[in-house]
């Protein structure tokens, strides 16, 4: 989970960087593009790529595919209205998909302090997502969308995929999300060459963004219950802001520090509650 906070606060960041270089439609499938050779490969050289896994599960690695797809170019275009840290901050939003999910469908029960974590961390959502003025308004909703389609997707993964053997999992993953990327940009006639500074951030963001960040993303989905690993997930906002600090100067609104410290409040909740259980 430290890892995954590490490089999961860095979504809209590299969003950002690549905006600069090509437009959303034509960096998203590329980027993706890039991660499918590199775990394909990887589970090859591993004697993971079993083709028959994708003729069984065609439906669900499509329908994951297209979650994710559709996802990524929404905040892809969303970085035009939004900072990185605030469209992260936003993200957290899918607390209440992610809670509503495991609890209709997966039938999760939470404890009161647990409860009480999950209620601080979606104040300090609020109170950091609340901000004055029409700029921001285009980009929230984007966000918000994106976020109930990757909450519908991590829910397909926890009913569907949770057994498979990982490596062959998300290769097919990724594979799918490519192909509905792709489709996408050729559907919009978005395609453009990028140059060879604009290859190295895609390399980079490809690397970092998918192959780690979601690799373990999906490894500590397996070990924790979906509404324990959405609340958990509340504390990447704060790793969002520190990088976006870091690299554009932005520095964060007393709001933003207050909601901040309400979330840090929520996963120590959650964390306490989880461990004395």
């Amino acid at each position: 989970m430290l890892g995954l906070l590490l490089f999961d606060g860095l979504h809209f960041v590299w969003a950002r960087i690549l905006r600069e270089y090509l437009p959303p439609m034509a960096s998203v499938p590329l980027y993706f593009l890039i991660a499918t050779v590199q775990i394909g490969s990887f589970a090859w050289w591993q004697g993971k790529l079993r083709w028959q896994t994708f003729r069984r599960l065609w439906w669900f690695f499509l329908a994951v595919g297209a979650c994710i797809a559709f996802s990524t170019s929404t905040n892809y275009f969303a970085v035009s209205y939004i900072d990185p840290g605030t469209g992260t901050l936003l993200t957290q939003s899918i607390i209440v998909y992610n809670l509503a999910f495991g609890v209709i469908w997966f039938k999760d029960r939470l404890t009161r302090p647990q409860l009480l974590g999950a209620a601080l961390c979606i104040l300090g959502i609020l109170i950091i997502s609340f901000q004055p003025g029409d700029y921001l308004r285009v980009g929230t909703l984007m966000v918000l969308t994106s976020t109930l389609f990757y909450s519908f997707h991590a829910a397909l993964v926890k009913r569907y995929g949770n057994d498979m053997d990982f490596l062959d999992f998300f290769t097919w993953r990724i594979a799918s999300t490519t192909l509905w990327s792709m489709l996408a940009t050729t559907a919009m006639g978005q395609w453009q060459w990028p140059s060879g500074a604009a290859w190295l951030w895609l390399l980079a963001a490809a690397t970092f963004d998918i192959v780690i960040s979601r690799a373990l993303y999906y490894l500590a989905l397996r070990r924790l219950s979906i509404s324990l690993h959405t609340i958990s997930l509340t504390l990447s906002p704060v790793m969002a802001t520190l990088w976006s600090l870091i690299l554009f100067n932005v520095v964060p609104s007393l709001r933003q520090v207050i909601g901040g410290m309400a979330i840090l409040a929520g996963i120590a909740v959650v964390s306490l509650a989880r461990r004395s259980r």
